[in-house]
C-alpha cells in the first residue's frame, strides 16, 4: 500500500483497497480538526445544566426530511455485534430493523472490526454464510430486516490506520468503510445507507456528522439526503439539546432513540457526586429517566421524526419456566409503557423477545408509527431532567455491580463485547453503570480500597479463569482512581493494543 500519509498497521483485507483507504484518509483530513474541537468542548461544559437559548431549532414548524418507505414502520428493532452469525440471525429475524454494532457490543480488536465490515459487505450482496464449529450452516433468507450500522463514538480512535502519522477517528473509519463499499449497492437493491449515531453530547457533534454525510455523498456521487441516521440520546448533555440535534441532521434524520443504559451511565458521569440507587431499581417510569423519555417523544413528533424506545436486555430463561414468564411479563409491561407513551418502536437484544415486543406494539399501535401523538401535555423542566428517583443502595447491588463489571471486562479483553450474564445481555454500557456505581461507593459511600479488593476476591473467585486477573486489576484501577475515567473502553483498548490486537 503506497498512499502518501496513510499507514496500515493491521492485517489487510479485500475491503482496504487503495481507493477505500484514499476515501478514508479524505474523511480524516477533512474533519479531524472539527472532531478535535467537539471533543475539547466536552471538557469545558459548564457544571450547571440548562436548555440552550432560543434558536431557529426551537421555533417555526420545520420538519425533518421524509424518510424512505422502509423506515416508516420500525416497531421492533434487534441489535447486536457486527459478527457473521449474529448478522445472519438478526437479518433473518422477524424484526423490522437490525442494527449491526461496531460500538458497545463489539470489542474493537482489528480482527473483529475488519471481519465485521466483511460480513456486512457480503450481507448487503446476499452472499454471507457462516459455518459453526459443529458444522451447522447459516444462510440469509429472501426477506430480511432493514440494516442499520452503528459506528464507534467520536471519542474513540482506530489505531491500526494512521493518517498523516495520527490514528484515524474510529467513527469515520467505521462509517467510511461501510459507506464506500455498500451505499451504491444498497441503493441499487432498493435499500439505503442507514446509521445509528452513538454517544453524541451536543448539537455541534450532530452538525459534524451532517457535514460528514454531505462530504461522503458528494465524494461518491450519491444524492444529498440519501443517508438517514437515528441519533441515540444516551448522554445527559444531549437530552438538553434534542431539538437542536434533530435540526442539525434534519435532511439526514431518521429520528432519536432512548439509549437507556448509556443514559444512566452518562447521568452518573456528568454528576459524579450525585448518588443513584441500585441499577435494578432504576425504571424508565421514574425521575430523570421518565422526564427524558417524555421530552424525546414530544420533540420528535413535533418535528416529524420517529421516537424509538429503549433496549429490553432480557435473555429467555430456558430451565425455569416460572422465572422466564415473570421476566417476560416485565418486558411486556415496559413495552406497553413505551407504546402508550407514544414511542414508534423499540429495541430487543434477543430474537426470543421480538414476538413479545411486537405483540404489545401491534395491540396498541394500529398504524406504522405514532407520529400523530404530539404529546402537547408534556412540560419538561431542568429539574425534571435531573431528578433522582427514590431507591436504596445495597450491599447486594454493590456485589452485583462488581460481578457484572469485572466479568464483562474479562470477556471484553478476550474479544467478546456482548456477554450474557444473569439472564441479561450485558454490553459496554451496562458495564459502565456497574463500574460507575462502584466508583461512587468508593468515593462517596465510604467503601475503602481494601474492602473493595476483599469483596472482589469473594465475588469473583468462582470465575478465576481466562483473563480475570487482568480484568480485576483494570476494574479496581478504574474504581479507585481519584478522577472518574470517562470511558472504561479507552484504557481497555490501550491494553489490547499493547498486546498487538
Amino acid at each position: 500500500m503506497g498512499l502518501k500519509g496513510v499507514t496500515l498497521k493491521g492485517a489487510s483485507s479485500k475491503l482496504l483497497s487503495d481507493a477505500a483507504l484514499e476515501f478514508l484518509a479524505s474523511l480524516q483530513r477533512q474533519f479531524k480538526e472539527l472532531r478535535r474541537e467537539c471533543l475539547k468542548a466536552r471538557g469545558s461544559r459548564p457544571e450547571a445544566f440548562n436548555f440552550l437559548p432560543a434558536s431557529p431549532a426551537q421555533t417555526g414548524d420545520w420538519k425533518i426530511a421524509p424518510v424512505p418507505p422502509q423506515l416508516l414502520d420500525r416497531r421492533v428493532e434487534i441489535t447486536g455485534p457486527a459478527e457473521a452469525k449474529m448478522v445472519i440471525n438478526a437479518l433473518n429475524s422477524r424484526a423490522k430493523v437490525f442494527m449491526a454494532d461496531f460500538e458497545d457490543s463489539l470489542t474493537p480488536t482489528w480482527g473483529n472490526i475488519v471481519s465485521g465490515q466483511e460480513a456486512l459487505y457480503e450481507a448487503v450482496r446476499r452472499t454471507l454464510t457462516f459455518s459453526s464449529e459443529t458444522g451447522k450452516q447459516y444462510t440469509l433468507n429472501e426477506r430480511l430486516a432493514t440494516l442499520f450500522v452503528r459506528p464507534r463514538g467520536w471519542h474513540l480512535e482506530e489505531a491500526h490506520l494512521l493518517v498523516d502519522e495520527h490514528p484515524m477517528s474510529a467513527s469515520l473509519f467505521d462509517f467510511g468503510l461501510f459507506f464506500f463499499h455498500n451505499a451504491k449497492e444498497q441503493l441499487l437493491r432498493g435499500e439505503g445507507p442507514f446509521f445509528y449515531l452513538p454517544k453524541i453530547e451536543s448539537h455541534l457533534e450532530a452538525r459534524l456528522w451532517n457535514d460528514v454525510f454531505i462530504f461522503a455523498q458528494n465524494a461518491l456521487g450519491i444524492p444529498r439526503g440519501t443517508i438517514k441516521a437515528t441519533v441515540l440520546i444516551e448522554t445527559l448533555p444531549a437530552a438538553f439539546e434534542m431539538e437542536e440535534i434533530l435540526f442539525e441532521l434534519k435532511e439526514h434524520s431518521a429520528g432519536l432513540n432512548c439509549g437507556r443504559w448509556d443514559y444512566i451511565f452518562s447521568f452518573i458521569k456528568s454528576r459524579p457526586r450525585v448518588l443513584l440507587p441500585d441499577r435494578a431499581s432504576l425504571g424508565m417510569d421514574k425521575g430523570f429517566l421518565r422526564a427524558y423519555v417524555q421530552r424525546l417523544i414530544q420533540i420528535c413528533h413535533r418535528r416529524g421524526a420517529h421516537a424509538m424506545g429503549g433496549m429490553a436486555a432480557f435473555i429467555p430463561i430456558k430451565d425455569d419456566a416460572a422465572a422466564n414468564e415473570a421476566a417476560l411479563e416485565k418486558v411486556r409491561t415496559d413495552k406497553q409503557r413505551e407504546v402508550l407513551d407514544g414511542h414508534d418502536g423499540t429495541w430487543v437484544a434477543h430474537p426470543g423477545l421480538i414476538s413479545v415486543a411486537q405483540n404489545v406494539f401491534d395491540a396498541h399501535m394500529k398504524g406504522p408509527n405514532q407520529l400523530g401523538v404530539l404529546r402537547n401535555d408534556v412540560k419538561t423542566t431542568v429539574d425534571d431532567l435531573l431528578t433522582v428517583p427514590a431507591g436504596e443502595r445495597t450491599d447486594a447491588g454493590l456485589r452485583h455491580n462488581i460481578r457484572v463489571g469485572t466479568r464483562y471486562l474479562e470477556a471484553w479483553l478476550r474479544g467478546q463485547g456482548c456477554v450474557p450474564l444473569y439472564n441479561l445481555m450485558e454490553d459496554a454500557a451496562t458495564a459502565e453503570i456497574s463500574r460507575a456505581q462502584v466508583w461512587q461507593a468508593v468515593h462517596l459511600d465510604g467503601l475503602s480500597a481494601q474492602a473493595l479488593t476483599q469483596v472482589m476476591e469473594e465475588e469473583l473467585a468462582p470465575f478465576a479463569h481466562g483473563r480475570m486477573k487482568e480484568a480485576m486489576a483494570l476494574f479496581r484501577q478504574l474504581s479507585t482512581a481519584p478522577a472518574f475515567a470517562p470511558f472504561l473502553t479507552v484504557p481497555a483498548y490501550e491494553q489490547l493494543l499493547n498486546e498487538g490486537q
